[in-house]
């Protein structure tokens, strides 16, 4: 079983839309039972908090169920837990370091590192633009799952 935390600053946004994404996308592949997905923030800012409305209603637009979730903060025990760790972006790359204390096993990516352009995904708590943020992750994940295959 492969076992995937996705993060970002909050677990309400990016991490979020991420966690459900791929879930709906191994499922559609009929790959659930080959894989843990969940997610988390590096922040305590939003701990216990339900998801963004804004990622709600886009994945409500897209048809893509979510769990019951509230943000939850990533432990170093997280490290030993999954194998893949990915953060939105590089500052939460270096905020997972910090809590992991490292990367010595080479779990740390961020996200659209899977794609053919690499970058940070923008965090829609801040532009309010989820459409783009579902596109990058939509992209990510399925770029991730081709990679798994």
């Amino acid at each position: 079983m492969t076992r995937i935390l996705f993060i970002c600053h909050g677990n309400i946004c990016r991490s979020t839309m991420a966690e459900f994404v791929m879930k709906d996308l191994v499922r559609k592949a009929g790959r659930e039972a080959e894989f843990f997905i969940d997610s988390k923030a590096t922040s305590t800012e939003e701990l216990g908090n339900p998801p963004h409305p804004g990622t709600v209603r886009k994945m409500q637009q897209v048809g893509i169920p979510m769990n019951p979730h509230r943000a939850s903060q990533m432990k170093k025990s997280d490290y030993e837990a999954f194998d893949l760790i990915l953060g939105m972006d590089s500052w939460n790359i270096r905020n997972i370091l910090k809590i992991t204390g490292g990367d010595s096993e080479g779990k740390v990516h961020m996200l659209l590192d899977y794609t053919d352009h690499p970058r940070d995904i923008a965090d829609p708590w801040y532009t309010h633009n989820f459409d783009e943020t579902y596109n990058d992750v939509l992209e990510s994940c399925e770029a991730l799952l081709k990679s798994i295959a």
